[in-house]
Parts: C-alpha cells; structure tokens; sequence
C-alpha cells in the first residue's frame, strides 16, 4: 500500500539517499559516535532585514515520529547495496537524540543556530533532510507574510494561495506560516479547521456570470450570507456597473442593519479603490468596506498605503504562499562537533571554504539576543556552550569573518535563545494542541518585531542587524585557520 500524503514524512526514507549510503558506511566503520549539527541560513531572502523562523512543531512531530516500516526496509533491501546487518538496525530505528531551537515564530538573522541536533551520527545524519524540508519552506512563507503585515500597516492580511501553493503539503504549511507571519485569516478551509486559523472568502466572478444579471448575483448572495457580504464589483466594468450594482444592495443591507464589502480583483487599485469609496460615501455608505486583490505583494502594498489608498484588507495569493521571486530559504546543516575516540571527548569541528562566507563557526554553540536599556535588540551573539553572558556586563565581540570588526557593548538584558525542545527523543514539555502553538508563534513574532529598529524592517534597503562571536568562539576559529595554513 503506498502511504498517504499525511504519513509521508513519518516514514524515514524521507531523506536524501546519500544519507542513508553514508549512514551505512558510519555503521561498518564503526562511528556511530556522537555529533552535533548546527541548522542555520546564509542570507535573508527578498534582501530583506530579518527572517521568521517557522515549522518547528510540525518538525518536531514528524521527528519523534519518524521510522522505517517493513515495506520501506524491503524497498532499500531491493536497492541491492545496503547489508543485511545495517537493515536490521535501520528496521529499529528511532530518534533518540536531543533538539535545541529558537522559539517558533522568532526573528532570525544569517548565520546563527537556529536548531541544534545532538544524536549519534547516523540519526543526526538521515534526519537532516527531514529538518531542512520542514525549517526551510515554513521559514521562507513566514518572512513573506510578515513583510506583507508590516508594509500593510499590520493590516488585515487574508492568505489566498491554495490553488498556487506547490502541492497539497505546501498548501497546508503554507497557510500555517503565513498566519505565524501575519496573516489573520485564510481560504484554506482545511487549514482552518486544523490550526483554527479564521477562514475567509467571498465570491468568484463565475458566481456572478452564473446569473442572469450582475444585480442578481449581488441580491442573491446578500440573500444568503446578509451578515458577510462582500461583492466583487470588477466582472465586467468596476465603475459604471459593480460598484453601482452594490451599492443598491447594499442599501437594502444597510437597512436590514448589516454592513458589507466591496472587492477589487483587477485594474489600477488605487485609483478603483479611490473612486470607489468616494462613490460609496457619496451613497451614504461609509461603513462599507474595500478589499482588494490580484497578484500582490509587499513592494505593491506599500506603495499603496503611501499612497493613502482607502484599503481596508488585503488578499494576498501567489506571492505569499510560494515565496515569490524568492524561490527558497538558504537553511543549512552543518556538522559543528563530533566525539573523538582517541582522546573520549567531544571535539569542534569546522567546514572551510574557497567562499569565506561557507566557512562554519566551530563547535557547540549557544545564541544570546543583546537588549539595550529601550528593551531594543541590538545584537545576536553566537558563543561556546560553556560561556554566559551576563546583563551589565560590558563585552567585545566580533565579526563571524574574524576580521578587525568588532564592538563593545553592555547589554541591560540578554536572552538565551536556543531551548532543549527534545531530550533523548521525547519531547521536553507537554505537547500542545496545533491551535495553540500557532497563536503563541504569532504571539513571538509580533512581540520581536516589536523590539526590532524600524532601520531593520524597512521592505527596501534594511539596516544589517549583528550577529557576532564572543571572544573565545573567534580564538577557536582563528586556531582552526592557523592550523589549516601550517
């Protein structure tokens, strides 16, 4: 029987298969020790100031969940490379390590841990997939959405995307990370069912066509839903007929004592939105709202709102759900230390590059967010596991590229950001109901864009935010570089 969509990436040949090939040569090696990788990102998508991390839970899930069935060990075995002894083990597996992440729904920056696996190497190792599939996607859609909020004025934003969204999963954890990100509502109706995100819609222009009359369509709808009406006035021509057509059913709403919409799917939306509230005015119909769509994205919305255009939602399809011209997070996993036999310890490691900007930070890693006395980020610290930054204590850091760069600074707040989400494969706290981890991810994001310096949310030419190493971190990569040149 061939699974189905929602039990795919329970199955752990949801992998690459270089992984399970290498995974079979660290078992007759023998050096299924102990690693630790670091998940990070190379560079903000859409040029953007910051990132929102998103898909830790469905990640989570799916991780503790993940395994070989008897019909995936047949697969393998009729691959006709892997050994018997090795497919045994494999018919066992389970993830039995432990996950350090970043809340979901925070904001992130290049190059800092953003989850951090500790496991034997062949898990850590097959898993790898499975943790870039889930952080990459939902990460990319959560930016997008909250570029959209942000330039919308934190408006009402309705995610439109399932018939463009890149197949049923990618529609599901598209709508998912769009709320995270600031969508407060969104077509999917499956996807409101499952994350109690609030569904919306109105009509479709075949609903219109489908009467005799465009008046017909309008009364009748009004008819049906006389409480959430909102008409696309833009079938066949928005100002001499759609928005007259409304008005007069809108009238007879008003009088039943229900307000309505309007809806603008095409043409010049400022100046279709701009005569359109006039004309609804001038009818007495102040109360009425206008939303609008059609291929919208964060640069369009804001031009409208500088425009002042009188837009009271959003519907944001394609370039929500698919990341726009933006076709990808740049999420990496990289191994950050492994155990060393010969001397029975933990050791870093570091991955060096012809491009600078590849080479790895060694080693376990912690992530300190650095407040000012405003209660402003002001900086991301990447230091050793062992090391504690402290508030009032005045410290110099330096830039990842262990350049001349630096800065002092004394922070009045710090916060540890990387939290053990599993420990010997089981989760570390009570899992919580789908719903609620959706609202408290919101609830993140909102609160740290918050601490965020306007510089670093502008849509064009943000701000770089720091994200630096302490002193110790870069001594131990300046010691990895000198012993690379010997």
């Amino acid at each position: 029987m061939i699974r189905s969509l929602e039990n795919t990436e329970t199955s752990a040949l949801f992998t690459d298969f270089y992984e399970l090939t290498m995974a079979q040569g660290y078992w007759q090696q023998k050096m299924n020790y102990p690693a630790v990788f670091d998940m990070f990102f190379r560079r903000q998508p859409f040029n953007g100031g910051f990132s929102v991390f998103a898909g830790l839970e469905t990640l989570l899930e799916a991780l503790t969940n993940f395994s070989f069935s008897v019909e995936d060990i047949n697969y393998l075995d009729k691959q006709g490379i892997f050994q018997k002894d090795f497919l045994d083990y494999l018919a066992n597996f389970k993830f039995s390590g432990d996950v350090y992440a970043m809340d979901e729904g925070s904001v992130v920056f290049p190059n800092e841990p953003i989850l951090r696996v500790h496991a034997n190497l062949i898990e850590a190792q097959i898993i790898e997939g499975l943790v870039l599939n889930h952080i990459n996607f939902q990460s990319l859609i959560a930016t997008k959405s909250a570029r959209v909020w942000l330039a919308s004025g934190k408006g009402h934003i309705m995610e439109f995307g399932l018939r463009r969204a890149q197949g049923p999963d990618g529609a599901m954890s598209a709508s998912r990370a769009a709320f995270i990100g600031g969508a407060t509502g969104t077509s999917n109706t499956l996807a409101g069912k499952l994350y109690d995100i609030p569904v919306q819609g109105t009509m479709a222009h075949s609903w219109i066509m489908s009467f005799p009359s465009e008046l017909e369509s309008f009364d009748a709808y009004a008819t049906l839903y006389p409480e959430k009406s909102v008409f696309l006035i833009d079938t066949f021509d928005t100002l001499n007929s759609g928005i007259k057509n409304a008005a007069i059913i809108g009238k007879k709403l008003k009088e039943q004592g229900h307000n309505f919409g309007v809806r603008l799917d095409s043409g010049d939306i400022q100046y279709l939105s701009t005569e359109v509230r006039k004309y609804l005015d001038k009818a007495g119909l102040k109360d009425a709202t206008i939303s609008v769509s059609n291929e919208l994205n964060e640069e369009i919305i804001e031009t409208l709102v500088r425009q002042n255009a009188p837009i009271n939602s959003w519907g944001v399809g394609t370039h929500m759900v698919t990341g726009g011209q933006e076709s990808s997070f740049t999420g990496v996993y990289k191994l950050a230390a492994r155990y060393n036999p010969n001397g029975g310890k933990m050791i870093a490691t570091m991955k060096f590059s012809d491009n600078p900007e590849k080479t790895t930070n060694p080693g376990v890693k912690n992530v300190w967010r650095l407040y000012d006395a405003d209660g402003m980020a002001k900086a991301d610290v990447l230091a050793l596991e062992n090391e504690t930054i402290l508030p009032g204590e005045y410290r110099r850091f330096y830039h990842p590229s262990v350049d001349y760069r630096q800065f002092g600074f004394t922070p009045t707040k710090v916060e540890l950001l990387l939290k053990k989400r599993i420990a010997a494969g089981k989760p570390t706290q009570e899992t919580l109901c789908p719903k609620q981890v959706l609202k408290d991810a919101r609830a993140t994001m909102e609160n740290q864009l918050e601490t965020l310096d306007a510089t670093y949310k502008r849509i064009l030419n943000p701000h770089i935010y720091k994200v630096s190493i302490s002193e110790e971190l870069k001594a131990l990569k300046l010691q990895f570089i000198e012993d690379r040149i010997k």
